[in-house]
């Protein structure tokens, strides 16, 4: 009797154990679970090989958001980012500032408000995109910033993944350029000509439709911009490093430390007189 009891005692703990670890895990910000799979890519080798640029560019999608698109735009409907950027200074070093992003989404990129926060060392300013034109702010007042600093920001936001992953809301036009292997890895490469004409290539791993980089030239200069450290945030991958070259050179190093979406942002920093 006496054994019974205990044994009985014993699966009852195990049982109530495992409730709790289940429960704990629940909470925390894993990998969400697979969800069906683009049959017209993943399922088969061939479909992959066959693949067209649009049917890559919904892969991507679909890996970036497991939900499909509206939930992407659902969950990052706001962001708020920060960590640390290392820009280079037309003397050759690089300085280092911390920073803080703010964005309110809108339908397509070109609608979209963007603020950047960075304190150097020296200075502390935002770069503001509205909707319609970029600016800067120094103790509430703007200014107009350096052409260097407006174009810098301006390719991150028209120059990014958002490129690839809202193509349609966009209107933007794709082109599979090629399939090739860089050590060692695959990877799809598509140009993403958006509506203003401004092309961005794209990188993407053959079998995980994660970017791996992007590519874009500026005034004859040919930029890449490499993504590192991928994980998700909320349900939605995200690459936490990523590197910008121009040509040679390292000109952007940028580690985000922390990201949330769907937070509450006054849509009045986009203004001068927040």
């Amino acid at each position: 009797m006496f054994l019974r009891f205990k044994s009985f005692v014993l699966l009852a703990f195990i049982v109530l154990t495992g409730v709790v670890i289940v429960s704990a895990q629940e909470v925390t910000d894993k990998k969400p679970a697979p969800s069906p799979t683009p049959t017209a890519l993943i399922n088969t080798k061939d479909a992959n090989k066959n693949a067209t640029a649009e049917q890559v560019a919904e892969s991507s999608v679909f890996i970036y958001a497991p939900s499909g698109r509206d939930s992407l735009n659902q969950v990052r409907k706001t962001t708020i980012e920060r960590g640390k950027i290392s820009i280079l200074k037309p003397d050759g070093a690089m300085e280092r500032a911390s920073y803080q992003r703010f964005i309110l989404r809108a339908p397509t990129l070109a609608k979209e408000k963007v603020r950047l926060d960075q304190e150097f060392p020296t200075a502390r300013y935002a770069l503001v995109y509205n909707g319609e034109k970029i600016f800067g702010i120094f103790n509430d007042s703007m200014f107009t910033p350096e052409d260097a600093a407006s174009r810098r920001f301006e390719n991150q936001i028209v120059h990014g993944p958002e490129a690839l992953l809202r193509y349609k809301e966009n209107e933007s036009t794709l082109e599979l350029v090629k399939r090739e292997k860089v050590l060692g890895v695959e990877l799809f490469v598509v140009d993403v000509t958006d509506k203003q004409n401004r092309k961005t290539r794209f990188n993407v791993s053959t079998k995980t439709f994660r970017i791996m980089s992007l590519e874009y030239e500026e005034g004859g200069v040919k930029y890449i911009r490499r993504f590192y450290n991928y994980n998700y945030a909320q349900g939605t991958l995200f690459a936490f490093r990523n590197v910008l070259w121009a040509g040679d050179k390292i000109v952007e190093e940028t580690d985000v430390s922390t990201i949330s979406f769907g937070q509450r942002v006054d849509e009045s920093i986009f203004t001068a007189s927040s």
